[in-house]
C-alpha cells in the first residue's frame, strides 16, 4: 500500500465522536444551566428591613412615633387591631430611640424580607405577604 492513500477503500470515523453525541451533551449542558439559574433565583436574597409596631396617635413634630407591643398591629388580635387605617400600625425601617422611632415609614416597602423586633417574618421578601400584597 502507497503511503497516504486509504486502506481497503473504507473512510476512517471522525475523532470528534457522532452528532447524538453532541447534541446529548450540548443538551445536558443546557438542563444543569437551567437548574443552576432556576436555584439562584430561588435563593432568599432580599434585603432585611425591621418593623415596629407604632401607635398613630403620638405623632411628635420631630417625626417619631411611641412604640406600642406587636400585637397591637397583629390582625389576628381583634382586641387591639383596628384595621389598615386605625390607631396602630407597622412602621418600617427606622431609628429606635428609647421607646420612639422616627426616620422610617408607615408605607410596606415591596421586595424585602420584613422583620418584627420579636423575629417575627411578616413579609418574605418578593411582592407577597402574610396579608397578600400591596402596600399598606
Amino acid at each position: 500500500m502507497a503511503a497516504g492513500q486509504p486502506s481497503g477503500g473504507k473512510h476512517d470515523a471522525s475523532p470528534s465522536g457522532s452528532k447524538a453525541t453532541k447534541v446529548i451533551t450540548l443538551t445536558g449542558i443546557g438542563v444543569v444551566s437551567l437548574l443552576l439559574i432556576g436555584y439562584c433565583s430561588a435563593q432568599e436574597d432580599y434585603e432585611e428591613v425591621g418593623a415596629e409596631c407604632v401607635d398613630l396617635n403620638s405623632y411628635q413634630p420631630d417625626g417619631s412615633y411611641t412604640i406600642v407591643d406587636d400585637d397591637y398591629c397583629d390582625d389576628d388580635d381583634v382586641t387591639h387591631y383596628r384595621g389598615s387605617y386605625g390607631a396602630y400600625r407597622w412602621y418600617y425601617g427606622g431609628t429606635r430611640t428609647g421607646t420612639r422611632i422616627g426616620h422610617g415609614t408607615t408605607v410596606r416597602p415591596s421586595d424585602v424580607r420584613i422583620v418584627t423586633r420579636k423575629g417575627t417574618v411578616i413579609q418574605r421578601g418578593g411582592f407577597g405577604s402574610r396579608w397578600g400584597s400591596g402596600g399598606s
